[in-house]
């Protein structure tokens, strides 16, 4: 465009402008545009949360809705609502994903501390509560301003909330920072373990990562309880940011002051196994819970499949006194991606760190769908007890698992039999 036709073509703009022909900055539009932003998120938070009964196994029930997606974050974190800065009520700061929710459960309520990852790929923690536990999760107006004493921390993710019996809240995740090792590879990284904890979930007190002799360490989950005057640790070591080498399997360690978490003595508890569930790697989702039979653990399992690796989420179980020993291990999975879970960011994934259990014996499980969104799962600890002491453990080789089928097979026979069942 030629100078000449450049000024006049601003002249008429000018013109139409005082003209009240075309406007800039339109306040009424922009206002009624932000009301209906409100008036579509409160309706979206507002929906009620309802059980599949397709699909119920015995053990557990899926729920229609996603409890947390990115959806669910506050309009106000991701638009600039001023008409001046944002004319066109574009969306300035986009959230990408909300998952791998850490949970609490306090004064009848109940509460995720969520990773959300923003379109820049960073991640943050943020608390939503709700009273049901299965639907209307609400945001906090802030996410959590985590203190930050790593210098070269970039990324933090994938919160274990636990209460402590020292009087804690304590928060344990992963704090990723650039391997200056090899400066030439820029998706080399070191996971180290973050600690922080709080007595409100609003002001948290950062204490020093721990210190192992682990080269790569994620999924580390505090003991919820004193083991000989000492913290306790679950612990997953690594080799490799991904893989884990030599590494590999769930370890036990424990320190004697947490303001100093130095971890040096470490034993595997469960590891690794050929042709299994959990044969490239497993990690611990939760802290357990308690129960009369003993600690019960959650945890994920990865194998390798021809479409990739493949996440899914099965339970054991450790001795009450001596909590670092597995007394029960079905090594089968409990949860697995199913349906449009397979779908997401990384895909064919479920991976928990987060369930609570109410006082009539309620446990909700909070498991995250291919690093996208998180759902909800209902079950009861009397049926995590009949399942983790009575579902067979892994028979081994084909055969045996044909032997194992065979002899439940022969027992349904006779029921059905002796009792004459008929349509």
């Amino acid at each position: 465009m030629c100078s000449h036709t450049a000024f006049y073509f601003l002249i008429i703009i000018f013109v139409l402008m005082k003209m009240k022909k075309i406007k800039i900055y339109d306040n009424e539009h922009f206002n009624n545009t932000i009301k209906v932003l409100i008036e579509k998120h409160d309706k979206f938070l507002s929906k009620i949360n309802k059980r599949k009964k397709k699909g119920y196994n015995g053990i557990f029930y899926r729920y229609k809705n996603e409890v947390l997606t990115a959806k669910h974050v506050p309009f106000f974190w991701k638009y600039d609502l001023d008409s001046k800065t944002n004319p066109q009520m574009m969306e300035r700061l986009e959230i990408n994903s909300v998952f791998n929710a850490g949970a609490i459960y306090l004064n009848n309520k109940i509460y995720l501390a969520a990773r959300v990852e923003s379109n820049d790929v960073k991640s943050f923690f943020a608390i939503a509560e709700s009273s049901s536990g299965v639907d209307r999760f609400k945001f906090w107006d802030f996410p959590l301003e985590m203190p930050n004493h790593e210098i070269k921390e970039t990324n933090v993710y994938d919160m274990r909330l636990v209460k402590h019996e020292d009087g804690w809240i304590y928060g344990l995740f992963c704090s990723e920072s650039k391997d200056y090792s090899k400066p030439d590879d820029l998706s080399a990284a070191i996971a180290s373990i973050g600690i922080a904890r709080t007595k409100n979930l609003k002001k948290w007190y950062r204490l020093p990562n721990i210190k192992s002799n682990s080269i790569q360490m994620r999924n580390y989950v505090l003991h919820p309880e004193f083991v000989g005057g000492k913290y306790a640790f679950y612990t997953r070591p690594m080799d490799g940011f991904i893989d884990t080498g030599s590494g590999g399997g769930i370890g036990w360690e424990m320190c004697e002051d947490i303001e100093n978490p130095i971890l040096t003595d470490q034993i595997i508890i469960e590891p690794n196994i050929y042709h299994t569930i959990k044969e490239v790697k497993n990690g611990l989702g939760p802290a357990p819970l308690k129960t009369e039979v003993g600690w019960l653990h959650l945890a994920h399992g990865v194998r390798k499949t021809a479409a990739g690796l493949r996440y899914v989420l099965y339970l054991f179980l450790c001795d009450l006194e001596e909590p670092w020993k597995v007394i029960r291990s079905p090594c089968r999975h409990f949860i697995a991606p199913l349906g449009k879970e397979r779908v997401g960011d990384v895909s064919n994934v479920v991976f928990c760190n987060g369930w609570i259990e109410k006082e009539n014996g309620t446990v909700l499980i909070y498991y995250a769908s291919s690093d996208t969104r998180t759902h909800v799962a209902e079950t009861s600890k009397e049926k995590l007890i009949d399942y983790i002491m009575n579902t067979p453990e892994d028979a081994e080789n084909s055969f045996d698992c044909v032997q194992q089928r065979i002899k439940m097979i022969k027992r349904n026979l006779t029921i059905l039999d002796n009792n004459r069942y008929e349509n």
